[in-house]
């Protein structure tokens, strides 16, 4: 199965649920402690990597999904420096 046959959301990729992941069932790293940390799952569906991001406080709430690609995008803009002047 490839991302093209996920059903998907509007902004064109799958939801966990499209996966099949049972996000209680998964490794979970945290960035921090407290209830505001960010929890990061990598998980392999379709063939795919695909990156899982959720608030701590809310484990059964909202998880955003991030494609292998969008995830390193990412990782490089933090290493160089591009979202500096957004830290609070």
């Amino acid at each position: 199965m490839t991302r093209g046959e996920f059903r998907t959301s509007e902004a064109g990729k799958p939801s966990v649920e499209d996966l099949g992941v049972d996000p209680g069932e998964l490794t979970w790293r945290r960035s921090g402690e407290g209830a505001d940390a960010i929890e990061i799952a990598f998980v392999r569906a379709g063939g795919e990597q695909w990156v899982l991001m959720r608030v701590a406080a809310h484990p059964s709430g909202l998880v955003h999904v991030f494609s292998a690609h969008e995830w390193r995008c990412f990782l490089d803009g933090v290493r160089n420096g591009e979202f500096d002047d957004a830290a609070l």
